[in-house]
């Protein structure tokens, strides 16, 4: 069976629309990953939720879009980047509208779901049509740390714009925006992105079914570990059950023809590498962002919109910090530029943990945060850059599906493992504040061990892959590396 590699079809090519397109959608997604949190107490308000019912509002969301993220990955592969693109945008767009009319709380938690179905096909989509589309060289580098970027500051605003919303209009409000920006962006992406050519061969069918099923089944037992415990009988029989799918997984990719994941990518230790330091710090940042709204609005008396601004010197900081890494690149390169920012984060989050009930805003948060917003803009586009480094055009869906699939099961996995370890804090404590500020202070320790992992891993593993290429490069400059992005010039 013949396979033929993704490429763009003839078109001009106009890079700053495409990016723009790009960032937009990718922004739009990772808004409402969190534009939910500082909505939550009006939502359950209005809904009537019990607290496991309310945490399923943000839980469908991460089940599906992490379950679904390796099948959306390969989809566009196979029928054409730029379509699969549009049609998760639409599904996204469509969900978003749902959910904002929702009327009872099983029509919220399904239309959550939908949306995770339009963002597990748009986020990989998203970076394969970047990394399609700008060759190596600074172009490539300007556009992955734009898109670093949108993934470091889309948390953070996304608190913001929730708590405001949530404070002077409605929650709903959050995600009727969704729906112009959808459309405008189905609207322009047909006219400005070149279409890649599907791919031929056999679809991996069994890879598509046990990666949605082992991917879905592990991440429904990281979150239901929050509420039930770690050794819940379905915590445990889930996990087992994911466990043993991907295992099959990897059996099935071994021999597929044309595999959903292929294993190929794992034999880059640069790749493997950041795949590994993604989940470590996605695990800790989300609990960075759950535990630190926490604190400010139990224990400092914050309201919704108050906790939001709250983030807002890591916000600045960290797109500041992110649109220096192009020219900082060439200078210092990604790996060492990927260090200093995991261990900037790892500062900063280490600092934060310090937090006691006598704290103030401004030495126990405000400043941490700065830290934490520099190392962020710091780390985001190197740890892309790695985990898609030297990849063919034909697994570039795949190599992008798997930096997203780290990212949110990094995500699911680290809260789970978080709320886990704090939940013992505090019971001795003398008042409720007390409490809390020992809970939290428990989980962003925990955090600090996670960013110190993941400091190590990238030292073991990302470093040292990018110095031997770059020393392979000295004496092969002719030859360079095989980044498979191939562009049409026009």
């Amino acid at each position: 069976m013949t396979h033929t590699a993704t490429r763009p079809v003839a078109g001009r090519i106009n890079s700053t629309a495409i990016l723009a397109i790009i960032l937009i959608s990718y922004f739009m997604i990772l808004l409402d990953n969190s534009i939910i949190f500082t909505g939550l107490p009006s939502i359950q308000s209005s809904m009537g939720y019990s607290a496991t019912g309310l945490s399923w509002v943000q839980d469908a969301y991460t089940l599906v879009f992490g379950g679904l993220l390796l099948l959306g990955a390969r989809l566009g592969d196979i029928f054409g980047r730029r379509r699969v693109f549009v049609a998760g945008l639409a599904i996204f767009a469509i969900a978003s509208f749902l959910v904002g009319v929702a009327s009872n709380g099983w029509w919220l938690i399904a239309a959550r779901a939908l949306q995770g179905v339009g963002a597990a096909v748009v986020a990989p989509a998203s970076l394969s049509l970047l990394t399609a589309s700008f060759p190596p060289g600074p172009g490539r580098t300007r556009a992955v740390a734009w898109y670093g970027a949108a993934a470091g500051i889309g948390a953070s605003l996304g608190l913001v714009i929730g708590g405001a919303l949530a404070n002077w209009v409605s929650w709903r409000a959050g995600f009727f925006i969704n729906v112009p920006i959808g459309i405008a962006m189905i609207v322009l992406a047909p006219r400005f992105i070149p279409e890649t050519q599907p791919s031929t061969g056999r679809f991996d069918v069994a890879g598509a079914v046990l990666a949605t099923l082992g991917m879905t089944a592990l991440v429904f037992g990281i979150v239901n570990s929050a509420d039930a415990g770690w050794t819940s009988p379905i915590t445990v029989s889930t996990l087992a059950a994911g466990a043993i799918l991907l295992i099959l997984l990897f059996l099935n990719e071994a021999r597929a023809e044309q595999p959903i994941m292929p294993l190929r990518l794992f034999r880059s230790r640069e790749r493997s590498g950041a795949y590994a330091a993604r989940m470590l710090y996605l695990g800790a940042m989300i609990g960075f962002f759950y535990f630190t709204t926490q604190l400010l609005q139990g224990v400092m008396g914050f309201s919704a919109f108050q906790a939001g601004i709250a983030f807002f010197p890591m916000t600045i900081v960290n797109f500041a910090v992110a649109m220096l890494i192009p020219r900082l690149t060439p200078r210092f390169g990604n790996s060492t530029i990927l260090s200093v920012g995991i261990a900037v984060t790892l500062t900063g989050m280490a600092w934060l943990s310090l937090v006691h009930p006598g704290s103030t805003y401004l030495t126990a948060i405000a400043l941490p945060m700065i830290l934490i917003g520099a190392g962020q803009g710091l780390a985001f586009a190197p740890l892309t850059s790695a985990g898609i480094s030297g990849v063919e055009a034909e697994d570039a869906g795949a190599a992008s599906g798997l930096v997203n699939t780290a990212h949110q099961l990094g995500s699911a996995l680290g809260l789970g493992v978080l709320v886990a370890v704090s939940s013992g804090a505090g019971p001795s404590a003398d008042n409720a504040a007390t409490a809390l500020t020992d809970h939290v202070s428990t989980a962003l320790t925990a955090g600090t061990a996670l960013l110190a992992a993941c400091l190590v891993i990238a030292l073991a593993m990302i470093v040292p892959s990018t110095r031997t290429r770059s020393t392979t490069k000295q004496f092969e400059p002719e030859k360079g590396i095989r980044d498979g992005a191939l562009v049409n010039r026009g």
